[in-house]
């Protein structure tokens, strides 16, 4: 008979959005217990825009935005087709049911949202896929007093926007400032983040805004909460998971879970041993191009697999186009979208819509790479009206650029020819290109990738450009190019699990006891990427899902996992 040091009924291990399961077990009666390896509360949820990606929302219902069930169904099957049981049937059926049922759930525990409006699915509007919503289906948090915390308020991880408070419905206006809409947003997000310091509040938004809620309501729930604890062993016994040795403060502890344990862990991106063995074949891997937290080096998912369980998907990721800023990875998650500017590889080809999902963009990246050996890195090309008129990164327009180019992060010339010398492409072709692109620019016209046609794309364009907001000639000097490499916002393969979390085997039977969510899995979305969202709400939803299957038990006196 094991003997334990800490007795609960659900452990959750991670404290990103999978937390949402240690609060959903606690209302339906359960003790709960959530540890976090690092010394911050948040994981990569908190660092994120804190969106989540769900189909005819309470939200969009209460506003009158149409949508519905079957169309999200189509939506999902014309996007990720047959991926085999990690996007089954009732994966898909229970994401979108229970998924729904989880937003009313956060609502009455205090986790307040607001529609991203306009913010379309990511392919909605594009060639051969069906139902995507052009209104767009992700909630967001809204904005959070984070002295509500007390002590707890340095305890979080900082999100992506540490001093201005931005929802990340407001970042494509944000990144045109110049245009319409932009000096209005601007106005707002200053007055919204001067507001909350004269009020002597400490408002936080986006991933951070979801996560303190989260916590907020785990703690009014005295759900305890332990960091700086990584899980070392999952404990066995008769076949069942039953436990887990936890490291508190440098000190082991055994932990009974008696009605289940829900890793929540996240992937792999900062672990290079496992990205190398699971996805080396595509190409060139890198723990420094990942914007994933610090914690994502994936030993539990080694720990599952050592009793069994079954992966999909592991060379999968959330990929996002990454430059690296003074060695540190930053997003160019949508600065393709944007007038006057191109990806090329080294030949100077393009090779694909710069305006399409950060994921589909890395996948394009390794497939390329794969077929030519010049796409890592690739190059961002853009002229001095794209740097006049837009922000790039968090940079505003026509200013501050100057230290990217002197620390050789960035390359510019006057010519297109100084331009291809200084990043080693080649100027024939890279000239070529660019005439070739600045005539679709002047049709509007995307002959070769179709950019710009899609609802997500036009979001993140210029609305003021015409006659296609994603297309603008680049042709005026001086230009510049930035290293794009295949980054990434955290791994999406790994364990496979049931529409329950469940844990499951090579023949599909669960591991009893043991249950998964997030990044540590193997995606419900498969190899596509929906929407605003999908990484996030994947992870909150089947937390949600496994602490209602447990909740149907008694404590002490668990379900047949099998």
């Amino acid at each position: 008979m094991t003997e334990w040091d800490h007795r609960t009924d659900f452990l959750v291990i991670g404290s990103g959005a999978g937390a949402v399961g240690a609060l959903r077990a606690n209302a339906l009666g359960k003790s709960a217990l959530v540890v976090e390896k690092t010394d911050l509360w948040g994981g990569s949820t908190a660092m994120s825009g804190g969106v989540i990606w769900m189909p005819n929302n309470p939200l969009m219902q209460r506003e009158g935005v149409s949508d519905s069930h079957d169309s999200a169904l189509d939506y999902l099957d014309s996007l990720v087709g047959d991926v085999g049981p990690a996007s089954s049937p009732e994966r898909r059926e229970a994401y979108l049911t229970e998924g729904n049922e989880m937003i009313y759930f956060l609502e009455s525990e205090g986790v307040q949202f607001i529609r991203c409006p306009k913010m379309s699915d990511y392919y909605a509007g594009i060639r051969g896929y069906r139902s995507g919503s052009l209104a767009g289906r992700s909630v967001e948090p809204k904005v959070f007093n984070r002295k509500k915390l007390g002590k707890w308020s340095k305890r979080i991880r900082p999100g992506f926007s540490p001093v201005l408070n931005i929802y990340t419905g407001e970042g494509s206006a944000l990144q045109t400032p110049k245009s319409s809409g932009g000096p209005s947003t601007v106005l707002r997000v200053a007055f919204r983040t001067a507001w909350g310091v004269a009020s002597g509040k400490k408002y936080v938004t986006n991933g951070e805004a979801l996560m303190t809620r989260i916590l907020h309501a785990l703690l009014r729930r005295n759900v305890p909460v332990w960091l700086n604890s990584p899980v070392v062993e999952l404990i066995v016994e008769d076949n069942r998971v039953i436990g887990a040795v936890v490291e508190r403060d440098g000190v082991r502890l055994r932990v009974q879970a008696r009605d289940g344990v829900l890793i929540a862990s996240g992937g792999f991106s900062r672990n290079l041993a496992m990205r190398e063995k699971y996805a080396g074949h595509l190409g060139p891997m890198s723990d420094e191009w990942t914007s994933a937290n610090p914690g994502d080096t994936g030993e539990v998912i080694e720990m599952a697999t050592g009793l069994g369980a079954a992966t999909a998907m592991v060379d999968e990721a959330w990929w996002m186009p990454t430059w690296m800023d003074g060695g540190k990875p930053a997003m160019a998650m949508t600065v393709g979208a944007k007038p006057h500017a191109i990806t090329v590889d080294a030949n100077g080809h393009r090779f694909y819509d710069e305006s399409i999902s950060y994921q589909e963009a890395g996948q394009r990246i390794y497939a390329h790479h794969q077929s030519t050996g010049a796409a890592i890195p690739a190059w961002l090309i853009i002229d001095s009206t794209h740097r006049q008129k837009y922000t790039f990164g968090m940079m505003l327009p026509g200013i501050g650029h100057q230290k990217w180019i002197d620390a050789g992060d960035w390359k510019t010339a006057d010519t297109l020819e100084g331009l291809a010398e200084a990043c080693g492409i080649d100027a024939d072709g890279l000239t070529k290109t660019v005439e070739r692109f600045n005539g679709f620019a002047h049709t509007g016209i995307d002959e070769d990738f179709h950019r710009g046609e899609g609802g997500w794309q036009q979001f993140y364009g210029d609305p003021d450009h015409g006659p296609n907001k994603c297309l603008g000639a680049v042709e005026t000097g001086p230009f510049y190019a930035i290293p794009i490499y295949p980054g990434d916002i955290g791994t999406s393969g790994g364990l496979m699990t049931d529409e329950h979390g469940r844990v499951l085997r090579a023949d599909a039977t669960p591991i009893a006891g043991l249950f998964a969510t997030g990044n540590c899995t193997a995606s419900v979305f498969g190899r596509g990427y929906p929407g605003a969202g999908a990484t996030i709400g994947a992870s909150a939803v089947f937390a949600y899902t496994a602490a209602n299957f447990v909740g149907k038990s008694v404590s002490g006196k668990a379900l047949d996992h099998g």
